[in-house]
């Protein structure tokens, strides 16, 4: 009697261990969304106070951007063969006039991004040498709050939590600033995002007073179900997650129909703490391409699924201890045939050569997207252009002209001098306000206005 029911006992066992198998399959997609809360907080732990205190400081040295091309140790973990490199890019700077006053809310004063001043003085241009990052010659969305009052939340998003706009004594302009680190903060616009495109923003890593994992998270979702608000942790019946912090950085594609989800991670040039950080991320197809101070910190030849699709985009902090700041969100079409368009269509756009607010020094990231232009003219001796500088309708109409005409010859001025372009080949003009390509009463229509040409003679 006493063996039947041990035998008996030990069938009943391997019943329920079936049971809790097949409970297990039922919980899987559950288990992979709690995988994205478990990865970032790995990734922190993994890191000692030793190794961030080194790759902060190094992060912060201007002689750390002359890449040697043996800064590549990234680690990654993904189903899809994914390879690692090195690069970075760069933002639209408001003209002259665009200029805000800094710190005009009394309550910027408790931030911790108003704590600590903005890095050392930029690098040179030649400190990017090993930057090829070019962009492309559409502006698709861009975001700078501009138009949004201080102390409200923004009219094109929506949360579910808590938030407003603020300004900062350490950058110009507005940034959206969460004040929950619990929600989602969704972009109430729909972008039919084409296979190749980038996106670029700046963001402000301002910690939680409560604590936390110091990581916040961008995605770009296709939403199928017309939500305005999503905040499931994997949105959407597709998407693209961008986790990133003073640790590193981490990136997952998936596809809840196909069950696909891939991934790869890097501890390279994280995000410098109370300072302006300008994150660049490259889809290409099923590749992305992340960049961050001068060099690519990650690049997944396919960890996105085959023909994905996004329409949607929001900022995330599901459970992190961050309170950032954000900003200057911009997506672009992916880098045009620069000669292609100078020699059969005799004109280039850029949105790639940046400026100081308000001043002609070109940002030491534009490096890409000159280097571009020169090696067309390199590659074909007998070309000359025009370099024609553009501004938004922002301020005084005089000052804006004289602006653009001083930024076009600082372009020529770099053309000739880091490039070694006859300078006799490059002409110069500034339309200022003059010739819009797109109404000034929006965002993303002061962004357009805003731009260098070239200009085939």
């Amino acid at each position: 009697m006493n063996i039947l029911k041990k035998v008996s006992l030990i069938f009943a066992l391997s019943l329920l261990v079936v049971a809790a198998q097949a409970q297990f399959g039922r919980a899987l997609g559950n288990a992979i969304e709690n995988a994205a809360k478990n990865a970032t907080i790995r990734a922190a732990e993994r890191k000692t106070d030793e190794a961030v205190s080194k790759t902060i400081d190094k992060a912060t040295d201007p002689d750390t951007y002359k890449s040697d091309g043996n800064d590549e140790n990234e680690s990654g973990n993904t189903r899809s063969s994914n390879n690692r490199s090195n690069n970075n890019q760069s933002y639209e700077e408001n003209e002259e006039s665009n200029a805000r006053p800094s710190n005009t809310n009394a309550r910027n004063s408790n931030q911790p991004a108003s704590a600590q001043q903005a890095p050392s003085a930029a690098p040179k241009l030649e400190s990017f040498t090993q930057y090829d990052f070019v962009p492309g010659d559409q502006i698709l969305f861009f975001e700078d709050f501009s138009q949004d009052a201080v102390g409200d939340f923004p009219d094109q998003w929506t949360t579910n939590g808590s938030g407003e706009v603020r300004t900062i004594n350490i950058a110009p302009g507005k940034w959206l600033h969460p004040t929950d680190k619990n929600n989602s903060y969704n972009c109430l616009k729909t972008i039919n995002l084409p296979e190749n495109f980038i996106v670029e923003f700046d963001y402000i890593p301002a910690t939680d007073p409560e604590g936390g994992t110091r990581n916040f998270q961008f995605t770009l979702y296709n939403e199928v179900e017309n939500k305005e608000l999503n905040h499931e942790l994997f949105a959407g019946d597709q998407g693209l997650q961008l986790h990133f912090g003073i640790y590193g950085w981490y990136v997952r594609g998936y596809h809840r129909e196909s069950d696909f989800v891939s991934e790869g991670s890097s501890e390279k040039n994280p995000l410098i703490d109370n300072a302006v950080n300008h994150v660049i991320m490259w889809v290409q197809k099923r590749r992305v391409r992340v960049y961050h101070l001068g060099a690519k910190v990650l690049d997944l030849p396919t960890v996105l699924p085959a023909n994905a699709k996004f329409n949607r985009l929001r900022f995330f902090g599901w459970d992190m201890g961050e309170l950032p700041f954000i900003s200057n969100i911009k997506i672009t079409t992916a880098a045009p045939d620069m000669r292609s368009k100078l020699l059969t269509e005799g004109k280039i756009i850029s949105y790639g050569i940046n400026f100081d607010s308000g001043k002609d020094v070109i940002k030491p990231e534009s490096y890409g997207a000159i280097k571009a232009i020169a090696d067309v003219l390199n590659e074909n001796p007998n070309v000359r252009v025009r370099v024609v500088g553009h501004t938004d309708s922002d301020g005084n109409a005089d000052a804006n002209l004289d602006l653009s005409k001083r930024r076009a010859a600082a372009v020529k001025d770099c053309l000739s001098k880091n490039f070694g372009i006859d300078a006799a080949r490059i002409e110069t003009d500034g339309k200022g306000q003059t010739e819009p390509l797109a109404p000034n009463n929006t965002t993303e229509g002061k962004a357009k206005n805003r731009r260098v040409e070239f200009v085939k003679i």
